[in-house]
């Protein structure tokens, strides 16, 4: 919470914001400070035809503005100008937040005023002068108020509770609020007098007998909480003060009220309801807030790496210095002269390394602070439920999480220095050459890698991945930044790259089934590329689990199957795919259980593909509420997410309610067969690509005929339900017995 302070705080006064309002740059500030900082303009000509007619110049002739209306169709509420065209003639301060201010530069009364015209209401503001300007003191946009003067911007209410909702937290024990000299600490609070007590005050003041007797008394902290949770205040429209906000313009961004829309201010805009764009402004910005902090997660990860180098740079430093003293002192005298020569040098490397990181460490800190500041301060946003005050500032909140999330880019992540010292002394040359010694290698190598070696112990293939180790010789000294891994296609085509990186292993996913993949690795720096390792082949899963009767059986691949006795598939295990699911799919038991949180169709997709062998998985229907009717199949990575699975032609679907059946694809409907499902019933499907065929079935027993025939390219286990229903995945099982029965004449064809 500490880092949202700055947040909270008028770049002007340096203050909590009081009464703060937002400027058409959706830029803040105080109420007060905005009438602190006007600039009155002339009423008569502009400064630029007075300057140019020769005229005097007066206190305004720096402020060279072009008027605009504060609010108006062309600009949208946004006024800018280029800059002052002279120095003011009162010297620019600075607030405590260092923004730069302009004061005003009010000119000096004609005539004296009479004591008693300047005598106002305690607590209220002297009246705008005509043609007054201000200045955003963040951005240095100004625009030129209109008749309503401050009255014209909106007023900051979500803002405003989140600086009252920090005093709070950050506030000491409640006081009693009728002690007269040193409060004392609350112990009680009235909820009809709305005023906190000491016990003497309590008895002076607040007598348990008499008409007082029937008020509520509750400790401090619940009145706390019940001040809190007062009804909000309701927004009112700044051209309408009589009018709710009940509208949005999307063009001009600002919540409207019916007569706004009635009198045709936004005539030709986009205008939506108010709650609508709430609900999807504060999703976007939880999107956004998500993103960040991811961010601020691999930022916090960063800085522990720059720590850890800083450790690690010392102890390198600890150790060259060893070597390099042990080699100057086993040679002659004349040695030791050169030997404080070289010490510098590494002092100086040394130096420069820990200057490089530990600068890197402080920049990285403070894009930190201001980056989780600003993620309180969002997520405090979050938490308000006044629609209109919240859009109002969503979208400049939206852009800045983007603009901060953009930030912490690959670069700003990436240490600026190593830890190591790339530096060897030669301590060959003869005594004569010793004033000549120095260091023979520095930072960037000579040479190319020398080829990587796989370790073939560590290398193997499980199901439709492959994982691979490698390692560079034990004798090379070259430095290496970072390996290239190559596979074909599985059928001795042409090499494609699947990994660039520092990394010694990788497992490659999403392969074929029943594959020769040949790989081999190289490694490069700066100086170039390596040769290539020897290349690996290797051989995707292909056993088979089989079935009889009761008994199950292990085939490798020479063992042939046996006619008329035994079926075999080739067995997958896999999950489901939160990555290329719709974000309103929820994912438990490590993506093996699914439902949604909508109650439109969502789909999402399992995490391997097919393209060649039998495979079947099932379903187990975890809850089953209101009659859904979920879609079961298989689909191509495209397929649209977010309507019923089989609606497009890139899935294939069974669609099932408590009742019937329909088979689904590109929006066909054909099949209708009796029987449904309900709770902790089994849905099962059956891909055989083989003879390119899809099947269903519903606990063991197949549904309806063959769903579809011509079935090839790579498809996706897939399913698409909503909040109503949730299932859980059974993957890797064997073919079930009717399938088995239907083709015991011809059952190598499943193989």
């Amino acid at each position: 919470m500490e880092e949202m302070e700055e947040e909270l705080k008028c770049p002007v006064c340096g203050s909590f914001y009081r009464e703060p309002i937002i400027l058409p740059c959706s830029h803040n500030i105080c109420m007060a400070c905005a009438r602190n900082i006007l600039v009155q303009t002339p009423d008569a000509e502009s400064p630029r035809s007075r300057r140019a007619s020769g005229s005097a110049a007066s206190d305004y002739d720096y402020l060279d503005l072009d008027k605009m209306s504060l609010y108006s169709e062309a600009d949208s509420g946004y006024g800018s100008y280029g800059g002052f065209a002279s120095a003011p003639t009162t010297p620019c301060q600075k607030s405590p937040n260092g923004i730069r201010v302009f004061p005003p530069a009010v000119p000096p009364p004609a005539h004296p005023q009479p004591q008693h015209h300047l005598l106002q209401h305690p607590g209220s503001f002297p009246p705008i002068p005509r043609n007054s300007c201000i200045t955003c003191p963040q951005c240095h946009r100004s625009l030129i108020l209109d008749e309503r003067g401050l009255r014209g911007f909106p007023k900051n209410r979500v803002l405003e509770g989140v600086v009252d909702r920090y005093q709070q937290s950050k506030a000491a024990a409640l006081k009693c609020q009728l002690c007269e000299k040193s409060p004392k600490e609350a112990t009680v609070m009235c909820e009809q007098c709305d005023v906190f007590y000491c016990e003497p005050c309590r008895m002076r003041c607040h007598p348990p007998r008499g008409p007082l007797a029937k008020h509520r008394l509750v400790p401090p902290a619940q009145g706390r909480v019940s001040r809190q949770l007062s009804p909000r205040k309701i927004s009112t429209c700044t051209e309408h003060e009589l009018e709710n906000h009940s509208m949005y313009c999307v063009q001009c961004k600002i919540p409207v009220c019916y007569q706004c829309l009635e009198e045709g201010r936004h005539s030709s805009h986009e205008v939506k309801a108010l709650g609508a764009m709430w609900k999807l402004h504060k999703g976007q910005l939880s999107q956004a807030l998500n993103i960040l902090s991811e961010r601020a997660k691999e930022a916090q990860e960063f800085l522990v790496q720059l720590r850890n180098m800083v450790q690690q740079i010392q102890e390198n430093s600890v150790e060259f210095e060893a070597c390099l003293v042990a080699q100057c002192d086993a040679l002659i005298d004349a040695l030791n002269r050169r030997k404080v020569q070289l010490l510098s040098r590494v002092n100086g490397e040394h130096e420069h390394k820990l200057k490089v990181v530990r600068d890197q460490i402080a920049h990285c800190t403070v894009k930190l602070r201001q980056t989780t500041g600003l993620m309180e301060y969002c997520l405090e946003v979050i938490k308000e439920n006044d629609p209109s005050g919240f859009l109002q500032i969503s979208d400049a909140l939206i852009r800045r999480v983007h603009m901060t999330e953009s930030q912490w880019g690959k670069a700003t992540l990436t240490p600026r220095m190593t830890s190591d010292f790339d530096l060897t002394l030669d301590s060959g040359p003869l005594l004569q050459t010793i004033h000549q010694l120095d260091f023979v290698q520095m930072k960037v190598p000579s040479t190319v890698p020398a080829a990587p070696i796989l370790q073939l112990e560590e290398c193997c293939s499980s199901s439709n991945s492959a994982t691979l180790s490698w390692k560079q010789p034990p004798l090379s000294t070259v430095q290496v930044e970072g390996y290239i891994l190559e596979l074909d296609d599985g059928n001795g085509g042409q090499f494609r790259e699947v990994y660039v990186g520092k990394e010694t292993m990788c497992t490659v996913d999403g392969l074929h089934f029943n594959s020769t993949y040949n790989s081999r690795v190289k490694a490069f720096n700066k100086t170039g590329v390596s040769q290539y390792s020897q290349t690996l082949v290797l051989q995707t899963s292909e056993s088979c689990s089989f079935r009889k009767g009761a008994l199950e059986y292990s085939m490798s691949p020479p063992i042939k199957a046996r006619p008329n006795s035994f079926t075999c598939v080739a067995v997958a295990w896999f999950t489901f795919d939160p990555s290329s699911a719709h974000p309103d799919i929820i994912f438990s038991n490590d993506n093996l259980t699914v439902t949604c949180s909508s109650y439109d169709d969502r789909v999402v997709l399992g995490n391997t593909g097919f393209s060649r062998g039998v495979h079947y998985w099932e379903m187990t229907v975890d809850r089953y509420d209101n009659h859904p009717d979920p879609a079961f199949g298989v689909a191509r990575i495209d397929t649209l997410k977010d309507v019923m699975l089989g609606k497009d032609d890139k899935a294939w679907a069974m669609y099932v309610d408590n009742n019937r059946s329909w088979f689904m694809h590109n929006n066909s409907h054909t099949n209708r067969t009796e029987g449904g499902i309900s709770k902790a019933c089994t849905v099962g499907v059956l891909l055989d690509l083989n003879n390119r065929i899809l099947i269903f079935s519903i606990n063991d027993e197949p549904q309806g005929p063959i769903a579809f025939e011509k079935m090839e390219g790579l498809l996706f286990p897939a399913i698409s339900l909503n909040r109503n229903v949730q299932v859980t995945l059974h993957s890797g099982l064997a073919i079930p017995e009717f399938y088995i029965q239907r083709h015991v004449e011809h059952p190598t064809s499943l193989c």
